[in-house]
C-alpha cells in the first residue's frame, strides 16, 4: 500500500503526479539567488560603513579589533554575494531535461524517494542552489534543491526509479527507494 495524501493506494495502482514545469522551479531558484545576492550586498555595504565610520577615532585606537571584525564581515558578505551572482548566471543558462520514469537520473531531474516507513521526500537536482526550498505548481508540494556534489545528489545520479540508495544525513545512514523521476 502507498500513501497518497490521506488515502492508501494498492501497490499496483499508479500514483497520479501532475506535470511539473521545471522552468518555474528554475525561476524560483533564480529569484532565491537574486535575493541572497541583494541581502549579502547590503550586509557587506553596512559592514564596510561600520568598519569605516562606526566608532570615534578614540574608540578605534582603543579597540581596533572591532573595525577589523567589521572589515572581515564585509569581505565575507561580499564573497557570498559574488557566489550567488555566479550561481545565478550558471542557472540562467541551464535547461532541465525532460525525463520519463525509466530514465537515468541527471542534473535537472525531479526525484522522489521513500524510506521503509513510506515517508517521502522530493528533490530537484539542480546545478546550484543547494538547500533551497521550491514550491510545486499552484503551491502544491515542496521540492528541496540538492546538487550533484551533495550526499543525496551523489547517491541518485545515474540511478533509476526503483533503485535503493543509502545516504548519510546528519550522521545517520538512511535507506531510500527512488519512487519517481521526472
Amino acid at each position: 500500500m502507498r500513501r497518497l495524501g490521506v488515502f492508501l493506494l494498492p501497490a499496483w495502482m499508479p500514483t497520479y503526479r501532475p506535470s511539473v514545469d521545471k522552468r518555474d522551479l528554475i525561476e524560483q531558484l533564480c529569484e532565491h539567488l537574486r535575493a541572497t545576492a541583494r541581502v549579502a550586498s547590503r550586509a557587506s555595504a553596512d559592514a564596510e560603513t561600520e568598519a569605516r565610520e562606526g566608532a570615534t577615532p578614540a574608540e578605534k585606537r582603543e579597540d581596533a579589533r572591532v573595525a577589523l571584525e567589521q572589515a572581515g564581515l564585509a569581505r565575507g558578505q561580499k564573497a557570498r554575494a559574488e557566489k550567488a551572482m555566479t550561481e545565478l548566471r550558471q542557472l540562467e543558462t541551464f535547461i532541465a531535461p525532460r525525463l520519463d520514469e525509466k530514465a537515468k537520473i541527471v542534473v535537472g531531474a525531479l526525484v522522489e524517494v521513500e524510506d521503509d516507513d513510506g515517508e517521502g521526500r522530493t528533490f530537484f537536482l539542480a546545478p546550484v542552489g543547494a538547500g533551497a526550498s521550491l514550491t510545486g505548481p499552484g503551491g502544491d508540494g515542496l521540492f528541496t534543491v540538492v546538487t550533484p556534489s551533495s550526499p543525496v545528489g551523489k547517491a541518485v545520479v545515474g540511478r533509476k526509479c526503483g533503485d535503493t540508495i543509502d545516504v548519510t544525513v546528519e550522521g545517520d545512514v538512511r535507506e531510500w527507494t527512488i519512487t519517481w523521476v521526472a
